[in-house]
């Protein structure tokens, strides 16, 4: 063992040692290059030896090192960014804002969207230790690809979502608090019937938006009814159609709270089907700000969050956490969403 804790083979005390290809092809019981063929997908390779491979290399987190012939130890230059879905404008924006910030310093980033899946997550983690990546900031659909980031000493700043792993920095919103203001918002109208609409709540980040409309109706005195919740993440039918029966079966609903940009464009689409007048019949705010809300008539009330900023922020702490070799203490930052008020919210029928 050396003085600063680094064991003869180079590993950092605590860090899982990094997996060989002798170690996958001895764990699943054949030759090295039937391991080679198997994982590269060159050559035959019975299948039921390629999953047996698979597996092998999936329980020792081997990553292969494609880089290594060229890099030589040398840094990368390269920073991993892994999103849920770059047809959501909101992770465009926050890209963005990583990029800019990045760039300015130097580094290169390398964008994954793993739509949302965790596995494709920990296919675009592997990538990055690969290529060894200096750190890698993720929206986590999971805890797998941070795990795996963290185990292989890479460093990690998640971003809009937390999962839970210890050793990573993180810069959310407070979400909590953007969805109380929203839905205080309607309640100052004079709305007591208010429905919200919400596609996950797996994550803090659903969860706490849950929280916050269910506060603000507690503080109104106002009852807080299942009836009133529609959580797409858990309805059978497709997305427009659990809307479109949810509003249909409520007709005394005066106001529709969309606890993201996607379930609000859905929520919009069917009330303009069925012809509702907003803000006549129905009041609506949505939690995200995006362009269409300002161009659609009216425009839509939102919860406007600074997702450049907090793209540009999670990188700055990456960065911090990069010079600091992936050591010191883990720091999580809350930023605040501000709430925008245009036509789609009034009295009740106004």
């Amino acid at each position: 063992m050396s003085n600063d804790g680094t064991a003869r083979t180079g590993t950092p005390r605590g860090r899982r040692p990094r997996a060989t290809l002798r170690d996958v092809a001895e764990r699943a019981g054949i030759s090295r290059s039937t391991a080679s063929r198997a994982l590269g997908g060159h050559g035959y390779v019975a299948e039921h030896i390629r999953e047996r491979v698979r597996a092998a290399a999936t329980e020792l987190g081997y990553v292969p090192d494609v880089s290594a012939r060229t890099l030589k130890g040398r840094s990368s230059g390269v920073v991993g960014l892994l999103v849920s879905d770059l047809r959501n404008q909101f992770y465009a924006e926050l890209a963005a804002g990583v990029e800019h910030t990045l760039s300015s310093a130097g580094y290169q980033v390398v964008l994954v969207d793993d739509h949302g899946d965790a596995e494709r997550a920990a296919d675009g983690a592997r990538a990055f230790v690969a290529m060894r990546a200096e750190g890698v900031l993720l929206a986590p659909s999971g805890r797998t690809a941070t795990e795996l980031l963290v185990e292989h000493g890479t460093p990690v700043t998640e971003v809009d979502r937390r999962s839970g792993v210890r050793g990573c920095d993180a810069v959310v919103i407070d979400n909590e608090h953007g969805s109380r203001a929203a839905v205080e918002h309607l309640v100052e109208l004079g709305h007591e019937q208010i429905a919200v609409v919400i596609d996950e709540t797996r994550w803090d980040t659903g969860r706490h938006r849950l929280r916050g409309y269910r506060a603000a109706l507690l503080a109104a005195g106002l009852p807080r009814t299942r009836r009133h919740v529609l959580d797409l993440g858990t309805a059978e039918r497709p997305a427009q159609e659990e809307v479109a029966a949810f509003l249909a079966d409520r007709p005394s609903l005066t106001a529709v709270f969309a606890a993201n940009n996607v379930v609000a464009e859905l929520v919009w689409q069917e009330l303009k089907r069925r012809g509702e007048a907003v803000p006549g019949e129905v009041s609506v705010v949505s939690f995200d700000d995006l362009a269409w809300m300002r161009m659609v008539e009216p425009g839509l009330t939102a919860v406007r969050q600074p997702v450049f900023d907090m793209g540009a922020r999670a990188a700055e702490l990456l960065l911090g956490r990069v010079a600091r070799g992936g050591g010191g203490r883990s720091t999580t930052e809350v930023l605040q969403p501000s709430l925008v008020v245009r036509g789609s919210t009034a009295e009740p029928g106004r």
